[in-house]
């Protein structure tokens, strides 16, 4: 299960990598379930821009992203723990507001016909006494198996609805965060996301008929296969991505061993989207020596680079592969 992940982290020296790029899968796909749809090339452009220049759907990815960085960093840097208040600063990153638990009745939850299929609780102090119940279902001491118990508190939380907007992806960046706080993730990265797009009905007649009819089984056996697969899918991406990493290494200092340095391997794996700044800034050559090395590494068929308006991004296209098959 989620076990298969443990220690995968270490196999590719800078762990960055891993949770910036396959981090904004999961964020992309994340937001896909709630119809906040990007592509690939726009995230990675706007992710190399740090977010300018960009449409408003992929600004959304990435403040996904910056709010699974900040929820991790939280339990990491500053040991907290999953509680109302984190699920509170995870949603107004997500959504860009200063907004907190739901205030405003009236939520209900539609089917495809437009048909309401579930209507959330209502009133913040209802809202907040069940959110409460929730912290102390997560930090019960019982025989749960944690894998048991995330099922359970991400039917808890989506359940609950504790916010206007974003519950989705703020539910599935605590699924990550609880793994990694009990320990069976290093790092957040897992595409639980794309499991549920690939298996989208089965997710949602899940949870209406947890609902309905206290059906628990086949819910708790979804999430389940959900990390079961999803682990090991993951996994094998990391050695992917450290198998590419090791064999670009060799090429290029067969190939041009003038321009290999393993700095520059690690920025050219730090995100698929490249610019010449980011060689200038790591201090590896001058700007003008940093455009130079960049476009023979286009000559040489390792890089494409691609001109949109005044900026000149250089795009490794075997890195970009791995991350979105």
């Amino acid at each position: 299960m989620a076990l298969t992940l443990k220690g995968a982290g270490e196999l590719i020296p800078n762990q960055g990598v891993l949770i910036q790029t396959i981090g904004l899968q999961e964020a992309k796909l994340s937001s896909e379930i709630e119809n906040i749809v990007t592509t690939n090339d726009e995230l990675y452009r706007a992710f190399a821009d740090q977010g300018q220049r960009t449409t408003s759907h992929t600004k959304e990815v990435l403040y996904y992203q910056d709010a699974l960085r900040h929820g991790f960093n939280a339990m990491r840097s500053g040991n907290r723990p999953l509680t109302t208040n984190l699920f509170v600063e995870l949603y107004q990153i997500i959504k860009r507001t200063s907004a907190g638990v739901r205030k405003v009745p009236g939520i209900k939850l539609a089917n495809l016909l437009g048909e309401t299929i579930y209507t959330p609780p209502e009133g913040e102090s209802l809202l907040r006494d069940k959110l409460t119940n929730l912290e102390r279902f997560i930090y019960a001491v019982d025989d749960l198996d944690p894998l048991v118990k995330l099922a359970v508190m991400h039917y808890q939380f989506e359940a609950i609805h504790p916010f206007t907007d974003g519950n989705g992806r703020t539910g599935r960046i605590l699924n990550i965060l609880y793994l990694v706080e009990r320990g069976l993730l290093d790092i957040p990265v897992l595409y639980l996301s794309r499991f549920i797009i690939e298996n989208k009905r089965e997710y949602y007649s899940g949870l209406l008929q947890v609902t309905k009819a206290e059906t628990w089984e086949p819910w708790i056996l979804y999430m389940l296969d959900a990390i079961e697969q999803t682990a090991k899918v993951t996994r094998d991406r990391i050695l992917a991505i450290r198998d590419q990493m090791t064999a670009t290494a060799e090429w290029l200092k067969a190939k041009a061993p003038k321009l290999y340095s393993k700095d520059l391997i690690e920025i050219l794996y730090s995100q698929p989207y490249c610019k010449i700044s980011f060689v200038e800034r790591a201090g590896l050559s001058t700007r003008q020596t940093a455009s130079n090395n960049l476009k023979k590494l286009v000559d040489l068929g390792l890089l494409t680079s691609v001109k949109k308006g005044k900026e000149l991004y250089f795009i490794n296209q075997g890195f970009l592969e791995l991350l979105i098959t």
